[in-house]
């Protein structure tokens, strides 16, 4: 029997470190290089099929930018998994978004209590990866138990498809148990 799963997935992270990008990129294939501010929040849906199950996946994008602080809260209702995007970028926009990650989380946490979350490592194609110290990242995850962190890029696809498909599955593994 094929059964029908309905996720929303809160994506949330500062302004600028390409959560729209991240979401267009996996539901239509995508990438556009000018930056368009979200302005509230955003809503895209797509299909997913595991083991022969529907799953129809709501991605919220959350506006990032301090003027929306008020509406986080109501936005987050009812999701079941969140993604949290950072900048890799060596510029102040990098630094600023992986020093807010732990903002987020507990924004989140707050508001959804304990729901699976993965992190985005974002514009990895903007760096050397072999320069990159991840050590805070990885002792963020194990510390927060967070799922997962994947270094993506929006624009070369890379590590989104994984990234997405990963808390997709988790998701699907818990409410698939849970039955």
């Amino acid at each position: 029997m094929n059964l029908k799963f309905v996720f929303k997935i809160t994506v949330i992270g500062d302004g600028g470190v390409g959560k729209t990008s991240l979401i267009k990129k996996y539901t239509e294939g995508t990438f556009e290089e000018d930056y368009i501010s979200t302005i509230g929040a955003q809503f895209s849906f797509y299909d997913e099929k595991i083991n022969g199950d529907e799953c129809k996946l709501y991605f919220w994008d959350i506006a990032g930018q301090k003027e929306f602080e008020f509406l986080r809260s109501d936005f987050y209702e009812e999701s079941k998994a969140a993604i949290i995007v950072y900048s890799l970028e060596e510029n102040d926009l990098g630094k600023e978004s992986r020093d807010h990650i732990d903002y987020w989380y507990k924004d989140l946490k707050k508001s959804c209590g304990d729901i699976p979350i993965i992190i985005f490592s974002n514009k990895v194609d903007l760096i050397n990866e072999n320069k990159l110290d991840d050590t805070y990242i990885q002792n963020f995850i194990k510390e927060k138990n967070i799922i997962g962190v994947y270094r993506t890029s929006a624009k070369t696809n890379q590590g989104v498809t994984e990234a997405f498909q990963k808390i997709i599955r988790v998701l699907y593994e818990k409410y698939k148990g849970n039955l």
